[in-house]
């Protein structure tokens, strides 16, 4: 039995810029679990936005006893001893969460998907995520993903606008919008929104900080379009979130990982939410990862491999914005360079 990782970083083929932050590259932290001649792999993609680094990452990487998660089928232990360990650190903890889970299904022999009582061609489309840039670069990375049928695009910045009448300029696709918290005023959003129902947006995705729940419910009862929950629902519970939003984005590196996750999922639609499926940027490990559960939920943003340009692994492919899964046991994914720890 072993567990092994190391640094790798994701270089995207753009500058992805978001309301608060750009990024040319993504460090990650890669892994692999190995027993019984069952090699099986995790990735934690950490985010400042929650507090952590890849420093971090490693950190609470060195606190596992590997004994404590010797058999991968004892998920609620592992993850109870996992969040014994530390709090927080979710991007740490998805990462072992998703390995233990790929080991468990090449175990079984079937991929992942059936492990969660899915159907794989019950996975919806796939957004294609746009960065905010100048308007002209907005043209030609709209141009770019012509093959995609529902952009992403973000904004939060003081010349939204201008972005979306650049993006309207050249495609009548359905839009999502994400601020990533930038709206700073209920008033402010207000605005924004009502003009964005205008431009056949679908929703809007976490429009005011997530701090901001009384303004965010404020703000949902003047709207026309769905709001959804992102950096939010790493701060409060989803009961909370259902009075003040329409549905939630679930990210594993965000949520610690699968379990988690898919009992997020049970809980929403318990409160009559709606569900999106979210991204880091990540290599094909993440994302094949929150593939296999995306037969569970309404949308998919799925593209955070499709962004970078040194992908290390092969796995669940986005064609186009369609999400075809393997058939695999496990993750069903494939390193295309050595996995090792340098």
């Amino acid at each position: 039995m072993k567990l092994d990782y190391w640094r790798y970083d994701l270089k995207l083929k753009h500058t992805f810029t978001i309301s608060r932050s750009s990024r040319d590259v993504v460090p990650v932290v890669l892994l692999k679990f190995e027993k019984d001649n069952i090699v099986a792999f995790g990735e934690a993609s950490p985010n400042a936005r929650y507090n952590e680094t890849r420093d971090s990452v490693e950190q609470f990487f060195k606190k596992i006893e590997v004994e404590e998660i010797s058999d991968p089928f004892k998920l609620e232990h592992i993850n109870e001893y996992l969040d014994s360990l530390a709090p927080h650190n979710a991007s740490a903890k998805a990462a072992i969460d998703i390995a233990m889970h790929d080991w468990i299904a090449k175990k079984l022999g079937i991929p992942l998907y059936k492990f969660f009582g899915g159907e794989k061609r019950k996975a919806p489309l796939s957004t294609f995520t746009i960065g905010i840039d100048t308007p002209e670069a907005m043209i030609e990375k709209v141009k770019e993903a012509s093959n995609y049928p529902v952009l992403k695009i973000k904004v939060g910045l003081a010349n939204d606008e201008e972005i979306i009448r650049a993006v309207r300029s050249v495609t009548d696709k359905p839009l999502r919008v994400d601020a990533n918290e930038g709206w700073k005023s209920k008033e402010e959003a207000l605005d924004r929104i009502n003009w964005l129902a205008t431009q056949n947006v679908e929703f809007i995705e976490q429009p005011m900080p997530a701090e901001q729940l009384d303004d965010t419910r404020w703000l949902r009862e003047r709207v026309k379009i769905p709001v959804i929950a992102d950096e939010a629902l790493a701060y409060h519970d989803i009961g909370t979130l259902s009075t003040a939003y329409d549905g939630i984005n679930i990210k594993l590196q965000k949520n610690g990982g699968l379990l988690k996750s898919r009992k997020l999922v049970y809980t929403a639609r318990a409160h009559g939410m709606r569900i999106m499926l979210g991204c880091m940027i990540e290599s094909s490990v993440g994302i094949s990862a929150a593939a296999h559960l995306s037969p569970l939920v309404d949308w998919n943003d799925l593209d955070g491999n499709v962004l970078i340009s040194n992908d290390p692994y092969r796995g669940a492919l986005n064609e186009d914005g369609k999400i075809i899964l393997s058939d695999e046991p496990g993750l069903g994914v494939k390193p295309l360079i050595p996995t090792t720890d340098s």
